[in-house]
């Protein structure tokens, strides 16, 4: 029965409604029995007027624990998971039937679970529950802190699925209620709410692609160019300048941490720091290889050349107790005259900075900053990201858990083709999503790519799994 119940404020908005239209709401809900008196329970919560009309003898709403671990059921036995397995036949958004919306939202609802290793996640909880009502857990903080921040996170992505199925299952009780008083009005409200719903499991379905433990970070994009010379240089620059120009389209803050300049024309090396949620995320999906074919405009015999640029993605993590501690120690810093056109006081005082990490041999080099003091936070910045990144590969690999496309950046690591001679195409090689647009895919339209790849490879991991 708990798992039936509308919750307070879902009821209360319907009491609400039934005010305006009836004078003696209560005794209207009480009437239809099962289908309307066992979807309400107590009123502690509700405001003095609404707790007036519900003094009467009724269970209208529920504060059972129980209810949030039971499936969320109609009156009738309908779940999410029975309504998905219906064949239902999902039409257009446009189109007002309850079924078709009821459908496609119980079938996010059931993709949203299967990206989110939804039995894992429960199993996980569990366990993790246990752990935190032992009462020697806090003689030692960082365990502690460690596991109830996991357990945390865990719960942050159980408690919105549960309350988007039992939003479902109230809309769809609603919706039957109004047709049982012939209050077309109320089923109006209904069938709204249930689009919208169908509209909003779009975006949680995108939610759900992001549900890595990195994800939600911001991070440095780095670019190297090839084998080639000045064709592959001036191919890393394209790249680069994709990528901040797919940051800026999201919303997300873009600085230039490292660039190195080619002899004639674009970049050997280049570093930028994309500041933004779940830039991790969606970012993670460039790590490789990228080609591109075209006739040189290097080329005095205008010949089609290949050049190739590798791209690394490194998450900027928040959380100190996962982070590579690094010792002043085992720091090497270096100090050098800035290149580049420069400014007052850029290229006649030694402000870059180049840090070495010693036991790694991992540097990073900062130049674009007007101080010295400035350029050695932003190579620490960077430092401190790539040595993460080690830690995490490190901790991936002990754990059999690493993906070979984070882990092994090579020249025959092509994830994409750019072609703009002698056709034009733009063709993911891990996904055959291709565009024969690469102009727009140029300048920043990469979100078909970045979710097409996320997707797949999300899917790839549950089978395997």
């Amino acid at each position: 029965m708990a798992s039936r119940l509308l919750t307070r404020s879902t009821a209360a908005r319907l009491l609400s409604h039934l005010c305006r239209r009836k004078p003696d709401p209560i005794h209207c809900l009480l009437t239809h029995g099962a289908a309307s008196a066992s979807l309400l329970g107590p009123t502690c919560d509700l405001s003095a007027a609404d707790s007036a009309l519900l003094r009467y003898p009724a269970r209208w709403f529920s504060s059972s624990p129980a209810a949030a671990t039971e499936a969320p059921m109609t009156a009738d036995g309908l779940t999410v998971d029975s309504i998905a397995s219906k064949g239902w036949t999902i039409l257009p958004e446009a189109e007002s039937d309850w079924r078709s919306h009821t459908a496609a939202v119980a079938q996010s609802i059931k993709l949203i679970k299967k990206r989110l290793k939804w039995g894992w996640i429960l199993e996980r909880t569990k366990q993790l529950a246990v752990v935190l009502e032992r009462p020697d857990l806090w003689d030692d903080p960082v365990f502690a802190g460690r596991v109830s921040r996991e357990h945390g996170e865990l719960m942050g992505k159980i408690k919105p699925v549960n309350q988007f199925e039992q939003e479902l299952i109230e809309h769809i009780e609603m919706l039957r209620l109004a047709r049982e008083e012939n209050d077309n009005e109320l089923e109006s409200e209904s069938m709204s709410a249930l689009a919208d719903m169908r509209r909003s499991a779009k975006e949680k379905e995108l939610n759900a692609l992001l549900s890595g433990d990195n994800d939600s970070c911001s991070c440095f994009i780095e670019v190297q160019a090839g084998a080639g010379g000045t064709e592959s240089m001036d191919w890393a620059a394209m790249i680069m300048n994709m990528y901040r120009s797919w940051a800026q389209r999201r919303g997300y803050t873009v600085t230039v941490v490292e660039e190195m300049p080619g002899e004639i024309a674009g970049i050997k090396r280049a570093t930028i720091k994309v500041d933004g949620e779940y830039a991790f995320g969606y970012a993670k999906a460039e790590v490789g290889v990228h080609r591109l074919v075209r006739i040189s405009p290097f080329d005095s015999g205008k010949r089609r050349h290949t050049s190739f640029a590798a791209v690394a993605v490194i998450p900027i993590l928040g959380d100190a107790s996962s982070r590579y501690q690094i010792k002043d120690s085992d720091l090497r810093i270096e100090r050098f005259r800035s290149g580049g056109p420069g400014g007052q006081h850029a290229n006649t005082t030694e402000s870059a900075i180049r840090i070495v990490h010693v036991p790694t041999g991992i540097t990073a080099t900062c130049q674009n900053e007007r101080s010295q003091h400035m350029n050695k936070a932003s190579a620490m910045a960077v430092l401190q990201s790539r040595l993460d990144q080690l830690e995490i590969a490190r901790q991936a690999q002990m754990n059999a858990e690493h993906t070979q496309s984070l882990n092994e950046i090579s020249w025959g690591n092509q994830i994409r083709s750019y072609v703009l001679h002698p056709y034009r195409m733009v063709k993911d090689l891990r996904t055959n999503y291709e565009v024969s647009d690469p102009d727009s895919v140029l300048e920043g339209d990469l979100d078909d790519f970045i979710l097409n790849y996320l997707s797949s490879s999300l899917d790839e991991a549950n089978v395997s799994a």
